[in-house]
């Protein structure tokens, strides 16, 4: 059965590690009939997390898609990691979605893996609700977990239910929306309806009266109406909150203990019944930045978000339709390449299960299998049409290692597998490094890495090593020096003979001429390592012909892609080539190539050599409480601090830290604040190394050359 778009819901579960998502996904599952059993997470049954590396760490470590059918509704949840190492995985359901449903856990509050993925629903700008989860455990503070979330995510976060009795003996919610007390059964599932006791009626009809004040405020027909009457119908409530929730004015908060399956039709029935469907909510950006308008009635365009290789099937794309329908068997256009890609078998998915379908609507979500040429991120569409939706965008990596396979003669195969996972998860980034001579992994994180390493291993049968890499450090001079060689080399038959005199000097915009030398030709080089290279030709009288200049030139450059003090890149220098002198047989293009670049080392060595290290911004999101530790480490790695600002609950650190020194920083933030820290890293500039370090890296350099 296809569904019309105005009865399909998107809504993609986020939320920190361990707050309860899968749980929450397995029980919505069982309350829809799709499963008649909820499985458990560290049984490693659960629907969502069906893949054995899920089962073997007992979270999520992929997003899962699940469609189910509710009330004549067809509801696709979106399970989705709470570890930030994965928040690739998270990008592009949020995307897709037209509600992010944050679950957060009645004992510890918001944590900062919400705080993070929040800012992610605000760059989409996603209708959102909150789920206090695990109201049953013996430390549940919904009170609490509620003003953290205002605290944190604004006042437009307003209570919808609450628990009569959090706790061990948790049993009933109170409903300020319907003014209704549910209590359920011991063993959950469908509750009864009672009046809200007189003890509760005062907080409940305040809370009552603060959601339609909010709901009213943000509309000015309701408003009027609110004036009028004094109050809101149950209708114009729920109008008005679908309304506010589209325009962002509106976060409902719920509550629910999955685990005992308290609460989470309620859930269900707020989702099919208030919550926007796909074409309420703002449409996606394309590429030109303007925005797209779904279209029920328009030509076929669908949006590829997620791509696994599942076994015995190949390519699994996921995508979600934009406009029109979607049928097996269409010819659709990829936007990126032109090409013509055939969408055969159309899926829809409840975690690892598929289900066959003949055409999906507006609004919905599939998966479609042996998609040639095709990437997440690209747009399909009807063939007249001629529009790309804007490509998923994702964080800068944070933790990075060198690998090489174990057995020699396994490179190419090694590259092909990293191309392969790259091309399911693009926050995973493969660099081929010739300037390192090194394949660099840069992931979100060290257990993003280990997925990555499990991949390898135990699907393409490749053993792996991982080493720290080395810094892609750059070489400079800090003074002005004169340099010179002559290049003679006579052994039988033609000789080589070439002789160049070079003023060396530190390069930055804006400086003076060079003094004592009459400037003929002046070349300006970009470098593609970045910085520049400026080449003076300052030759009087015919001592050097014009026609060696270039080979001169390639003597330097060859040098500058091989630094003196440790192989590094060399950048920012002006060289003049004043004098020097030929030989009438003797002279050709490789000698004076050689001579220019033994005069172009001697000089470098003699001016001031300098490393330069690449440095980055980062920002450290941080509970209060480890704020002294990790400003203290922060201090010992180099840094320079930028500010501190106050983030909700957390403390954000902005600095500008060395490469060098941020290797393995995201594990040890992670030890150090029990998981409760994270951060961003992003290049900055290069900037000079101190000395007592510039010493040590050139002798650690030296010692590798003679190994």
């Amino acid at each position: 059965m296809a569904y019309d778009t105005q009865n399909i819901r998107n809504v993609v579960l986020l939320g920190h590690s361990g707050a309860g998502k899968t749980t929450l996904a397995e029980t919505m599952l069982f309350e829809s009939g799709v499963i008649h059993r909820m499985g458990k997470v560290e049984d490693g049954t659960t629907v969502s997390d069906y893949h054995e590396i899920e089962k073997e760490k007992q979270k999520s470590v992929f997003s899962s898609v699940m469609a189910l059918d509710w009330r004549n509704y067809r509801i696709n949840v979106i399970d989705t990691p709470g570890t930030l190492d994965y928040v690739g995985e998270v990008i592009g359901a949020l995307k897709v979605a037209a509600t992010a449903c944050f679950v957060v856990d009645a004992e510890f509050g918001v944590e900062v893996g919400t705080d993070r993925l929040w800012q992610y629903t605000l760059k989409y700008q996603k209708p959102s609700l909150f789920v206090i989860n695990k109201v049953d455990k013996e430390n549940a503070d919904f009170d609490n977990a509620v003003e953290q979330i205002k605290e944190h995510f604004g006042r437009e976060a307003v209570v919808v239910q609450y628990p009569y009795n959090q706790g061990i003996g948790f049993n009933a919610i109170i409903d300020v929306l319907k003014m209704t007390m549910y209590k359920f059964p011991y063993e959950g599932g469908k509750p009864e309806k009672f009046p809200i006791p007189d003890s509760e009626l005062e907080k409940a009809n305040a809370l009552h009266n603060e959601l339609i004040e909010l709901i009213a405020e943000n509309d000015e027909t309701l408003m009027d109406k609110y004036f009028e009457k004094g109050s809101l119908d149950e209708d114009e409530m729920r109008e008005g909150l679908r309304l506010a929730m589209v325009k962002h004015q509106i976060f409902p908060i719920f509550t629910v203990s999955s685990v005992r399956n308290m609460g989470t039709g309620r859930l269900m029935g707020f989702i099919d019944n208030v919550a926007p469907s796909p074409v309420d909510a703002e449409g996606p950006t394309l590429d030109d930045g303007s925005k797209f308008a779904l279209d029920p009635s328009g030509k076929t365009v669908i949006y590829l978000f997620k791509d696994h290789l599942e076994q015995h099937v190949g390519d699994l794309m996921y995508f979600k339709v934009y406009s029109g329908t979607v049928k097996s068997g269409m010819d659709l256009v990829n936007h990126t390449n032109g090409n013509s890609s055939r969408i055969a078998n159309i899926f829809t998915t409840v975690g690892g299960k598929r289900t066959e379908v003949q055409e999906l609507k507006t609004g919905d979500i599939g998966a479609v299998v042996k998609l040639k040429d095709a990437n997440i991120s690209d747009t399909l569409h009807d063939k007249s049409l001629n529009i790309g939706l804007r490509a998923l965008s994702f964080p800068e990596p944070v933790y990075s290692m060198a690998v090489k396979p174990q057995k020699s003669g396994e490179e190419e195969k090694l590259m092909t597998a990293l191309l392969a996972i790259h091309h399911e998860d693009p926050s995973l980034v493969i660099e081929n490094s010739g300037e390192l001579n090194q394949v660099i992994i840069h992931t979100q994180g060290e257990e993003h890495l280990n997925v990555a390493k499990y991949d390898l291993e135990e699907r393409f049968k490749i053993l792996v090593e991982f080493a720290e890499p080395k810094i892609p450090y750059r070489e400079t001079i800090t003074k002005t020096v004169k340099s010179h060689h002559k290049h003679k080399k006579q052994s039988g038959g033609a000789g080589q003979y070439g002789e160049v005199y070079f003023v060396l000097e530190p390069y930055f915009e804006g400086m003076p001429a060079t003094e004592g030398v009459n400037v003929r030709d002046t070349q300006v080089i970009e470098l593609a390592w970045g910085g520049k290279l400026v080449f003076q030709n300052c030759i009087v009288g015919g001592v050097i012909d014009t026609r060696f200049m270039p080979a001169i030139l390639k003597g330097i450059m060859d040098k500058m892609q091989n630094g003196p003090i440790v192989g590094g890149f060399v950048r920012d220098v002006r060289v003049s080539v004043y004098d020097g002198s030929m030989h009438s047989v003797d002279s050709n293009d490789a000698a004076f190539k050689m001579a220019a670049l033994k005069a172009f080392k001697e000089g470098f060595l003699n001016g001031g050599p300098q490393i330069m290290e690449p440095v980055y911004d980062v920002e450290v999101l941080v509970p209060q409480e480890y704020m002294g530790d990790i400003f203290s480490d922060l201090n010992t790695r180099r840094a320079q601090i930028q500010g501190m600002d106050q983030a909700g609950a957390f403390q954000k650190i902005k600095a500008v830290v060395p490469l060098a020194e941020l290797h393995r920083y995201a594990t040890y933030l992670k030890s150090a604040s029990q998981g409760k820290a994270v951060f961003t890293k992003k290049f900055n500039r290069y900037d000079k190394v101190p000395h007592d370090v510039q010493q040590r890296i050139a002798k650690e350099a030296q010692v590798e050359v003679e190994e």
